[in-house]
């Protein structure tokens, strides 16, 4: 682990060169990546010189427990009480910052969610999970925009689609994709019985052609005319887009943004994540099983968490966590279940051997 440490130190202090360098600030983008890096590179940089230093005073202690005076040697057993366990606490700090982390954690995402089972009462709730994840978003300081919304009869929406953009977003909503189930007294229902309704979140990476293996000549966009109902922003023109990835096949389309342009993000988007997913699933299919995340392979028939308005409760059924603070949750207080989903994913990689 030193030796690893050591290596990132090392690179962060030449990437503070670097930034000094005149011919850098004069490049903004470059300047703009390597200060990104630098930012990132910092707090395990300052923990490895503190863990050098408490590795310095572990070990001018044992050389103070070997002196011929008592009392020396009594200090330094004192010392020694306090500094091996800040040691081994500093150590499992290390040990999750070094977890490798997943590439696709800084993107920004497409978010899609849609009423299931449950009638008026599956679309009320799909509006209260964009109502949550909304507040959520204004406390992060992330940005977020409508791209299509079809609202339901009764309210809420029958589908909802938004763009998040901001710092880490992806790090931290990708664990919502699944079936999200509530069980509440619906506003419809007048003999006040519990009813059990279902709305569906998909979360997608925004990701370009440049961040995979794949040339633009390899693409074939056609754009046509939107059909069917499509949301109350599908207008008469050929602003629908279909991406052919041609040496696969591999085909995505969209026709819910309000213009070609955002039609074209969220089908690229689409594709590169299908793209994504078929080299993974190729290159790694005898290991897939180890590696399947904790958060599931994104399959709408997966319940991942459940809200009980009754008993207040939110339960997360992939770590078996329960909450008994839902109202507070579904106001936008989301980063409790988060944060169990990431120490869960994190405990998960070192057991499989991925630190390092």
């Amino acid at each position: 682990m030193l030796d690893q440490l050591a290596a990132i130190y090392n690179r962060y202090k030449n990437i503070e060169e670097q930034l000094a360098d005149p011919e850098l600030v004069a490049d903004q983008q470059r300047y703009t990546k390597a200060s990104k890096e630098y930012g990132k590179l910092r707090p395990v940089a300052e923990a490895y010189l503190n863990y050098k230093e408490l590795l310095e005073n572990i070990e001018t202690a044992e050389a103070m427990r070997k002196d011929p005076d008592p009392e020396m040697q009594e200090m330094a057993q004192m010392e020694l009480g306090e500094l091996n366990p800040a040691r081994e606490a500093m150590e499992e700090e290390l040990k999750i910052m070094l977890i490798p982390k997943d590439p696709e954690d800084e993107r920004d995402v497409i978010v899609e969610i849609r009423s299931g089972a449950g009638g008026d009462e599956a679309a009320i709730f799909a509006g209260d999970l964009y109502d949550m994840y909304k507040r959520y978003i204004d406390s992060q300081g992330w940005k977020i925009e409508v791209l299509d919304e079809n609202e339901g009869t009764a309210g809420g929406f029958s589908k909802l689609i938004f763009e998040v953009s901001g710092e880490d977003v992806y790090s931290k909503l990708k664990f919502e994709s699944g079936a999200h189930r509530v069980q509440r007294v619906p506003r419809t229902e007048s003999q006040g019985r519990v009813h059990t309704s279902a709305a569906t979140v998909a979360v997608i990476p925004k990701m370009e052609v440049e961040d995979i293996d794949v040339r633009k000549s390899d693409l074939k966009i056609d754009t046509f005319r939107a059909s069917g109902a499509g949301g109350q922003h599908v207008n008469k023109t050929e602003s629908a887009i279909r991406i052919t990835h041609l040496p696969t096949g591999i085909v995505s389309e969209s026709q819910d943004g309000r213009s070609q342009h955002k039609n074209k993000e969220i089908a690229m988007a689409q594709l590169v994540q299908r793209i994504t997913t078929a080299q993974r699933e190729a290159n790694q299919k005898e290991l897939s099983a180890t590696r399947k995340s904790l958060v599931g392979s994104g399959d709408r028939s997966e319940k991942i968490r459940t809200y009980n308005y009754p008993q207040n409760r939110v339960t997360d059924h992939r770590i078996g966590l329960t909450l008994h603070n839902l109202d507070k949750i579904i106001s936008g207080d989301l980063e409790p279940v988060i944060e169990g989903l990431q120490v869960a994913e994190n405990s998960r990689k070192m057991q499989e051997g991925e630190v390092g």
